[in-house]
Order: structure tokens, then C-alpha cells, then sequence
């Protein structure tokens, strides 16, 4: 979330190394994606996400980071499909109210990442 992923990938791999069997791992997964995400290495990030939906298939963050990476990984029709499970789970979601719920933690970067495959995915506006 400091836009310093590397870092990141490291200390995320680092614990969940040392707690292999930890009963929250599908969390550190989705960070694991997202991280990889800001670095811009989607197919690695695709990995993580699925690991993490394999885990948990109903967090609703792994997938919504799972419609961001079909969109910029060119996948619109699965992208889609994706999307239309977030929507499932949280049908008032728009990419304005995505903004305001996601704003404090998301650095610009990342946002506009999201944003962009939100739009490309169908997500509407308002």
C-alpha cells in the first residue's frame, strides 16, 4: 500500500513461511497479488489471487483484484464473469463507490490500476 512492492513481497513471503498453516493465508495471498499488481507483474499476481480464491472463494477482495487482473491482462470476457460475482456479493458497488471505499488505503497508483480494470471489466460509474 506504500507503492514500495518489492519490499512487500518479501516480508508477505517471509510470514507465510514462517506460519505455513495459518488459518488466514487466503489474506496474505490477495496482498501477495496486489503487490505484484502495483509492480505490474500481472501473470505472478494472477497466482497469488487464485491461490487465495482457492482458499477463501468468497472474499470479495481477492475478487475483485481477480476482475483487475482479467481486464489488464486483456481477459474482458472472464473479466466480466468475475464481475458479475462482486456485484453478487455487493450489487450498489460502482467505481465511484469503489473509490471512496478503497481512497485511504490505495495509493494513487494502485487506484488507477483498479479503476482502469473496474472500467474495463463493465463496472459502471455511478
Amino acid at each position: 500500500m506504500l507503492n514500495n512492492p518489492d519490499s512487500a513481497i518479501d516480508s508477505l513471503r517471509r510470514g507465510l513461511r514462517l506460519s505455513p498453516l495459518d488459518p488466514l493465508g487466503w489474506m496474505f495471498k490477495n496482498w501477495l497479488a496486489l503487490a505484484h499488481l502495483v509492480a505490474g507483474r500481472y501473470e505472478h499476481a494472477m497466482e497469488w489471487v487464485d491461490q487465495s480464491l482457492r482458499e477463501q472463494p468468497r472474499y470479495i477482495h481477492a475478487i475483485r483484484t481477480k476482475v483487475v487482473l482479467c481486464a489488464q491482462l486483456g481477459r474482458i470476457t472472464e473479466a466480466r464473469d468475475w464481475l458479475s460475482r462482486v456485484l453478487e456479493l455487493q450489487p450498489q458497488l460502482t467505481v465511484t463507490g469503489f473509490r471512496m471505499l478503497a481512497g485511504m488505503r490505495f495509493t494513487p497508483e494502485l487506484m488507477g490500476v483498479y479503476v482502469e480494470g473496474l472500467r474495463k471489466a463493465g463496472l459502471p460509474e455511478e
